[in-house]
């Protein structure tokens, strides 16, 4: 009987002792599940009829979120171009969204404590969106990309006036490549409106999709008011960006009066 209890013992020993490891283990592979995902869908734009028509792929861009944009099915955009895979898509593919809805913006929310800044960027450059940054950034020797977090379209290209754009490095979460000054790639979320505010200002599009988007990630990440910066108010930061004419008084007011 004694030795029935000892094998008993031994075993429950090992059973447990499994346990414990399996337990660890998963609890260790936490740390690397990618953070959970909300999305925020909040009309700009005017409303209108639903129209089939042809939209270009992005970077970081999913069938997925491309539907949430227009409010077409997933899998209808999937029929309507014969996609099989919708991994096999390219940045810079036009495709066709059946019955779109006036685009509305999707902006992608993860779980963090890192973010604890935005800050504030002018593209200098007339025209663009995500993809021509994109390819401006990898010549400058960013290997990753585009280096902001959003981006703010002006209506050229292939984006319209006031549309936001999420990046790759924000959909993966990764650092950004916008402001070495005071540590803002590892803290601050960039957001880059495109166009040269040296003389000229943001359109109202851009203005409100910029309040919009800032308003959405401080409710978020509890981010204060006072941690929304221009990139030339980063410590030790050389630049006169978001451009001298940008109307940031009247800005960082409307944020005010949302509080």
């Amino acid at each position: 009987m004694m030795r029935i209890r000892t094998r008993f013992s031994s075993l429950y020993s090992l059973f447990y002792g499994c346990v414990c490891a399996g337990l660890a283990l998963i609890l260790s592979s936490c740390a690397t599940v990618p953070p959970s995902t909300e999305m925020v869908y909040k009309p700009v734009f005017e409303a209108g009829p639903r129209q089939d028509l042809y939209h270009v792929i992005g970077p970081a861009e999913t069938v997925y979120r491309i539907g949430r944009m227009y409010d077409v099915p997933a899998d209808a955009i999937l029929r309507a171009n014969h996609i099989t895979d919708p991994r096999s898509l390219k940045i810079g593919q036009k495709i066709l969204i059946p019955g779109a809805a006036p685009l509305r913006p999707v902006i992608p929310l993860f779980k963090s404590s890192k973010w604890k800044y935005i800050v504030i960027h002018h593209s200098v450059t007339d025209d663009g969106d995500a993809t021509s940054l994109d390819r401006i950034h990898r010549r400058r020797g960013f290997d990753r990309g585009l280096g902001y977090d959003f981006v703010i379209d002006n209506g050229t290209r292939t984006r319209r006036d006031g549309q936001i754009e999420a990046s790759p490095r924000w959909i993966k979460q990764m650092d950004g490549a916008h402001c070495k000054a005071g540590g803002m790639n590892q803290c601050g979320i960039g957001i880059c409106l495109v166009g040269d505010f040296t003389h000229e200002q943001p359109t109202k599009a851009q203005m409100d999709s910029l309040v919009l988007l800032v308003e959405t990630l401080r409710n978020y990440y509890r981010i204060p008011l006072s941690r929304v910066i221009r990139h030339k108010d980063a410590s030790g930061a050389r630049t006169e960006c978001p451009g001298n004419s940008f109307p940031w008084h009247e800005f960082k007011e409307r944020l005010r009066k949302g509080e």
